[in-house]
């Protein structure tokens, strides 16, 4: 209404009043610019704010790292951004707290003015590369768990020690009568399923103050189902009934007593060692059929010549199984002790001629060589043999010196036969009786050595390679009879 007025009262006056319009629109558009104008102006004061210089961060990080150059216990597992924080976090508390003095700082502190109080030279107090030191102290501690360990890695050089097989000194031991440990198990420990078996069913009987009238006939019993050969157990009976009067026989102390000497009697007729120094190279076959235990009598007697100071070659002449040729190279192996083998499925009679010729021209002092062992009843087996023992002359004179029967004791009579057999084929001029420590037929060596009438070697009483000794007939008896 106001503009009304204004525009009537200016026509009235003579104003032109196009003029008068054109007038009022410019004080509008001024007027619509200026409330534009201003807000903006009003903002402009608040973006300018931030630019003040007390309140923009410098762009040098090395002006941020100076403010926070203050010691932070900084920690291994810590990440960069978490030392950065840490870092900021100290130089804000240091500018509202005072800087507090940690722990290693004290201890630092007290150890220089200690050194102060002793040494006036105040330059080696600065040496902080000492107080380190307080910190590698637990490490010192954790050092010596490390010293430890190469300990535990010098010990290998006692692993080294293995061959202790070829140190004379512990190997000359036991003709001197060694420690158990390097005697392996002892004989006693060997024939305890053989003694618990036959001999003390045998004892039993003999435990009373006089005998029963049946009591021969129970000793026959015991005597024919020992595996010691019905032979042998007849001569046994009739030897008691011969040798003691009617007084002894009722004694059990008596009969018993005479039982073990006669045992002792034959087997002490029958313990002879091996003379290996009678010729060199002294050669030796060695028997058997497969599962008796031949390829590691060889190789343990091999050991056992060798610590004796021999020299010893092993012949592989069980061409017929390359598991022997196998088994027998790894006792070579262990023992280290040369040994010469054929071609697979080669003829044994020349890998054993190769063998002993290679031996003789080394200048070796014992020759062992392994044989076939195939099934014994096999005629074609015994002919090779024959023609082995034929052939080993030719190499050497005389040879071989001795032909070596193995056989199990757990066989019991099947043992008996088979020394007959080979017996046939060869003269046998010694027998080794392995497992004696797993059977209760340990008795069998009576049959045996009424069999062959050959010596008995050696013995086998256990696995380790100490346990094959040689056969000693008191201390046999002595441990059999306990």
């Amino acid at each position: 209404m106001g503009l009304m007025n204004i525009v009537a009262q200016a026509g009235a006056e003579g104003f032109p009043i196009w003029a008068l319009v054109l007038l009022i629109l410019v004080v509008l558009v001024i007027a619509v610019v200026a409330l534009r104008k201003k807000p903006v102006e009003e903002e402009k004061p608040k973006r300018a704010e931030p630019r003040d210089e007390s309140v923009i961060p410098t762009l040098d990080p090395l002006k941020d790292r100076e403010e926070v150059e203050e010691p932070v216990e900084i920690t291994d597992d810590m990440s960069l951004a978490e030392i950065r924080k840490a870092k900021r976090a100290k130089a804000k508390s240091s500018e509202k707290k005072p800087k507090r003095e940690t722990a290693l700082e004290a201890t630092e502190r007290a150890l220089a003015e200690q050194e102060a109080d002793e040494e006036p030279e105040v330059a080696e107090e600065p040496e902080v590369e000492e107080e380190p030191e307080v910190e590698e102290e637990p490490e010192v501690e954790e050092e010596p768990e490390v010293e430890e360990e190469p300990e535990l890695e010098e010990e290998p050089e006692v692993e080294e020690e293995p061959e202790v097989e070829e140190e004379p000194e512990v190997e000359e031991e036991p003709a001197a009568a060694a420690p158990d440990e390097e005697e392996g198990k002892s004989l006693r420990d060997g024939l305890e399923k053989t003694r618990t078996g036959f001999i003390d069913r045998l004892g039993n009987l003999f435990r009373g103050d006089t005998l029963d009238e049946d009591m021969v006939e129970q000793v026959e019993e015991i005597l024919f189902t020992a595996d010691i050969g019905a032979k042998i157990a007849q001569e046994i009976l009739e030897t008691v009934e011969e040798s003691l009067s009617s007084e002894e026989k009722q004694d059990p102390a008596a009969v018993w007593g005479f039982i073990r000497s006669y045992c002792e009697d034959i087997l002490r007729k029958h313990e002879q060692p091996i003379e290996f120094e009678k010729t060199s190279p002294f050669v030796m076959l060695v028997i058997g059929v497969n599962g008796v235990g031949k390829t590691t009598t060889i190789g343990k007697l091999a050991s056992q010549l060798k610590r004796e100071g021999k020299s010893v070659m092993l012949v592989a002449g069980d061409t017929f199984r390359a598991a022997a040729v196998d088994q027998l190279e790894v006792w070579a192996k262990r023992t280290a002790i040369p040994m010469h083998r054929g071609e697979d499925k080669a003829d044994p009679s020349s890998v054993i001629f190769g063998g002993i010729e290679k031996g003789v021209e080394e200048g070796v002092d014992v020759i062992i060589c392994d044989t076939a062992g195939r099934l014994h009843t096999k005629s074609n087996l015994l002919d090779e043999l024959s023609k082995m023992a034929r052939v080993s002359g030719n190499a050497a004179d005389g040879a071989p010196h001795e032909t070596v029967l193995v056989l199990d004791a757990n066989t019991g009579q099947n043992a008996i036969a088979q020394a007959k057999l080979f017996n046939e084929a060869l003269e046998i001029t010694g027998v080794v009786l392995t497992k004696l420590d797993g059977t209760a037929k340990g008795g069998v060596i009576l049959g045996i050595c009424d069999e062959l009438q050959a010596p008995v070697r050696y013995i086998g009483i256990g696995e380790g390679i100490r346990d094959l000794r040689p056969f000693d007939a008191e201390e046999f008896v002595d441990a059999l009879f306990m």
